[in-house]
C-alpha cells in the first residue's frame, strides 16, 4: 500500500514540476517574441529606405539634439530620462528609507500596519490617477511656485514636476521593500547592539538600517525601473521638449516613454510609427543596463553584509 501511494506521489509531483516547466518556458516566451518583435520593427529605419528620407543614421539617431520630423534625434532625450530619474531617487529614496524605518520599527504595531497598508494602496493606484494630481495640482503648484521668483515657465509643464510625480509613484515601492527588509534583520543583532550600551536610535540606524541595505537596495532598483518605464504621467507632467537636453527643473522635458506615447494614434507617417519602435528597442537596453548595473551593486552589498 505504502509503495502506490508514493509511487503516486511521485507522479504527482512529475505532472505538477512539469505544468509549471511549461508555464515558466511560456512566460518566457511570450517576453521574447514581445523584444524579437519590438526589435525587428525598431531596427527597419536603419536598414530601410522611407521615401524622400532614406535610412536613419543610427548614431545621430542616438547622439542628436533635436527631435523633429524627419529627422529624428534622441539623443538629449536619454539624457532627459536618466536625469530626471537621478533626481526621482535622490528625492525619493530618502524620504521612503526613513518612513519604512518608522513603520518597521518605531511605530505601534497598529499604527505601523494601518501605514502599511496605506502604503500598499499607494502602490496599487493607476498612473493615470498620478497623472491626473500631476496635471491639474502639481502643475499649478510648481507654475506658482516659480512666478514667485520671476521665472517663466510652460504653464508649470516642467523638469520639477515630473521629478515630484515620479518620486510620488515609485515612493511606496521603495517603502514597501525597504519595511520587509528592515523587519527580516535578525533580532539578535539589534539586542546585541542595546546589551552594549547603544540608545533604540543608534541601534536602528547603525545596526537595523545597515544589515538591511540590500533589500533596500532592491526596493531603489525596482523604483528605478517604474521610473524608467512610467509613460502616461510623465506624458502629462512634462511638456515633451522638441530639443534639449534639460537641466533646468523649470523648462519642459522630454523622456523615452513620453516620445513613444505622444502622438501614437494620430501619425499615419510609417517612419514616425516604427521609430516609437526604436526608442522603445533603446528604453530596453537602457533599463537591462540601469538593472545590471545595480544589481551587481546589490549584489556586493549583500556579500558585504553577509546576505545573498
Amino acid at each position: 500500500m505504502e509503495l502506490v501511494k508514493k509511487n503516486t506521489n511521485k507522479r504527482i509531483d512529475g505532472i505538477v514540476q512539469k505544468l509549471l516547466a511549461l508555464t515558466a518556458i511560456l512566460s518566457a516566451l511570450f517576453i521574447l517574441i514581445i523584444i524579437m518583435i519590438v526589435a525587428v520593427r525598431g531596427l527597419r529605419p536603419f536598414f530601410s529606405e522611407y521615401g524622400d528620407v532614406g535610412k536613419i543614421n543610427f548614431f545621430k539617431f542616438v547622439t542628436g539634439t533635436r527631435y523633429y520630423a524627419p529627422e529624428y534625434r534622441i539623443g538629449y532625450v536619454i539624457i532627459n530620462t536618466l536625469y530626471i530619474v537621478f533626481l526621482s531617487i535622490i528625492v525619493s529614496a530618502p524620504i521612503s528609507i526613513l518612513t519604512a524605518l518608522f513603520i518597521a520599527k518605531m511605530a505601534p504595531k497598529r499604527i505601523g500596519n494601518f501605514l502599511a497598508t496605506i502604503v500598499e494602496v499607494l502602490a496599487a493606484i493607476p498612473s493615470i490617477i498620478y497623472g491626473v494630481f500631476g496635471s491639474g495640482y502639481v502643475v499649478v503648484l510648481v507654475r506658482n511656485f516659480a512666478a514667485k521668483f520671476g521665472i517663466v515657465t510652460a504653464g508649470g509643464l516642467s523638469t520639477l514636476s515630473t521629478v515630484i510625480v515620479l518620486s510620488m509613484m515609485i515612493m511606496p515601492t521603495i517603502t514597501m521593500l525597504s519595511v520587509t527588509a528592515i523587519r527580516s534583520v535578525p533580532k539578535d543583532m539589534e539586542h546585541g547592539s542595546l546589551a552594549l550600551g547603544a540608545s533604540h536610535t543608534q541601534t536602528m540606524f547603525s545596526i537595523s538600517l545597515n544589515a538591511a541595505r540590500p533589500g533596500i537596495f532592491a526596493g531603489i532598483i525596482l523604483g528605478v525601473g517604474r521610473a524608467l518605464g512610467e509613460a502616461t504621467a510623465v506624458t502629462m507632467v512634462a511638456g515633451n521638449r522638441g530639443d534639449g537636453p534639460t537641466f533646468s527643473l523649470f523648462e519642459t522635458t522630454r523622456t523615452l516613454t513620453s516620445t513613444i506615447l505622444t502622438g501614437i494614434h494620430e501619425t499615419s507617417d510609417p517612419l514616425e510609427y516604427d521609430i516609437r519602435f526604436s526608442i522603445g528597442l533603446i528604453l530596453i537596453v537602457v533599463i537591462l543596463i540601469t538593472n545590471i548595473t545595480l544589481n551587481v551593486v546589490k549584489k556586493r552589498l549583500g556579500r558585504h553584509y553577509g546576505q545573498n
